[in-house]
């Protein structure tokens, strides 16, 4: 299953979005999110960690689009903070696509960096929400996850396993393919075969995914 990372930049008229970018130095870290039985609003719950942090409170609860706010901790320069808003903006796009959001993640200067595990279809459905809702975003990278049951016979996935836990793949190779061969009690030739179309499989299932997550994925603003 492809897993993708993405760069959100928050749309200036957004408070989350203004307030990050008027206190740069600050991390905004959303620990919880979720939408509330009031149609397009949302409470979340963000741990702020800046030296400006009294005048970044002040400034967060001042927020027309900030319903409800309390801090629930205080100290130094950092605080978690419990919040209710008529602006989700981050939640109506994952919602819409049906992609589960990872938690935590940053806010930073106005930019957040999501990581998203989900079905090429699914990851495509968010960067089209994200357009549809105007938010600008670019993919920072496309890596595929995927069961090696999928991919191997069950006597390569052995001989690979085995390839592995012995070093046959590590720079300098602490186990030479003899050696591996010997450990299975296979001919050398034998061991060699099996363990070229393993990898041809393997190079194969990933490069086709991959290829097609992105495909789908990063037509970006």
């Amino acid at each position: 299953m492809p897993r993708a990372t993405l760069v959100i930049q928050m749309p200036e008229a957004v408070w989350i979005g203004d307030l990050s970018r008027r206190y740069p130095d600050a991390r905004f870290r959303i620990l919880a999110a979720m939408p509330t039985g009031e149609e397009e609003a949302g409470a979340g719950l963000v741990e702020v960690r800046t030296p400006d942090l009294d005048a970044v409170l002040t400034d967060l609860a001042a927020y027309d689009a900030i319903t409800a706010v309390s801090t629930l901790q205080h100290h130094d320069e950092r605080a978690l903070v419990q919040f209710e808003t008529t602006m989700p903006l981050l939640l109506l796009p994952v919602q819409s696509s049906g992609v589960p959001l990872e938690m935590p993640f940053d806010i930073v200067d106005g930019e957040a960096t999501w990581e998203i595990t989900a079905p090429s279809e699914r990851i495509s459905a968010l960067g089209d929400q994200l357009r549809a809702f105007g938010i600008p975003f670019s993919v920072e990278a496309i890596q595929q996850e995927f069961e090696s049951d999928q991919v191997l016979t069950d006597r390569q996935r052995r001989v690979v396993a085995a390839a592995v836990e012995r070093g046959y793949y590590e720079t300098p190779r602490r186990c030479s393919l003899t050696e591996l061969a010997e450990s299975l009690d296979i001919a050398k030739s034998t061991c060699s075969e099996i363990l070229h179309r393993a990898e041809g499989a393997i190079i194969t299932r990933f490069v086709a995914d991959v290829s097609a997550a992105a495909a789908d994925v990063v037509e970006t603003d």
